[in-house]
């Protein structure tokens, strides 16, 4: 069950946390998995574990937020089965104190990126007859959370986005779904701790891991292998669904 045998995925932002939990699960399951990072470095350690392992792995260098470079890499990959918007960024602030290049950079990453992935992608798949695809959404595409307004706006445009692409695609064979995690224990997430609350990072991550009822953050692997299901040939009736990931916090926490 789950093969992905034969097939390319493309995993955007899969050099590390939850994209590179990804891109290294897909490739044990056989595909031949496709980075785009930012840089070519940023994504090559992935690669080299996946090679490594026997697997098949190549590096594309790309901002996401450029359509012509991201159009230019999906032609030089060719095929594409599988397509995960993974890459993203985040933010803190209100609407008070979130400046204008501060929410357009959440936006031209979270929210143009995954347009323009969608958009290179979805005529291929359309040409080969079909395909599956992913976008990470998040928890903050459904509820209310403090001092997130760009983060949240970005997200939940994924979640629109996924929506749209499923109704829109259905005649072509191209499923599309979400999941929307709550907070998952990545590099990214130590990095952002250290950036908002320096010198109190141990507080903040007890209090954001105890926000969730299950009592701990997610882990990378637990989203991957959410992402293997949606995109493999099991969940081929499942279309235009997101996934909370959460550990209870939608619908359990008081």
């Amino acid at each position: 069950m789950f093969s992905l045998t034969g097939k390319k995925a493309v995993v955007t932002g899969g050099g590390s946390g939850i994209g590179r939990a990804i891109a290294l699960l897909f490739a044990r399951q056989g595909a031949e998995v496709h980075l785009i990072e930012l840089s070519a470095e940023a994504g090559q350690a992935a690669a080299d574990e996946i090679r490594a392992a026997g697997g098949a792995a190549h590096v594309h260098a790309a901002d996401v937020a450029q359509q012509a470079a991201v159009v230019a890499a999906f032609q030089a990959i060719g095929r594409v089965d599988i397509l995960v918007n993974n890459a993203g960024i985040a933010h803190v602030g209100n609407v008070e104190t979130t400046a204008e290049a501060d929410f357009e950079r959440v936006y031209q990453v979270n929210v143009k990126g995954a347009y323009n992935c969608l958009f290179a992608a979805v005529p291929l798949m359309k040409a080969q007859g079909g395909g599956a695809i992913v976008n990470l959404a998040s928890i903050a595409a459904h509820v209310g959370l403090t001092d997130r307004f760009a983060y949240s706006m970005s997200k939940g445009a994924i979640f629109a986005m996924t929506l749209s692409v499923a109704r829109d695609f259905l005649s072509s064979n191209i499923r599309c779904n979400s999941i929307s995690p709550a907070r998952v224990h990545t590099p990214f997430v130590d990095g952002f701790l250290a950036k908002n609350y320096a010198g109190r990072e141990e507080e903040m991550f007890a209090k954001l891991s105890a926000s969730q009822p299950i009592g701990r953050m997610g882990t990378p692997d637990e989203v991957a292998a959410l992402a293997l299901y949606l995109c493999s040939n099991e969940a081929g009736f499942v279309t235009g669904c997101d996934y909370p990931l959460d550990g209870g916090f939608i619908k359990l926490n008081t």
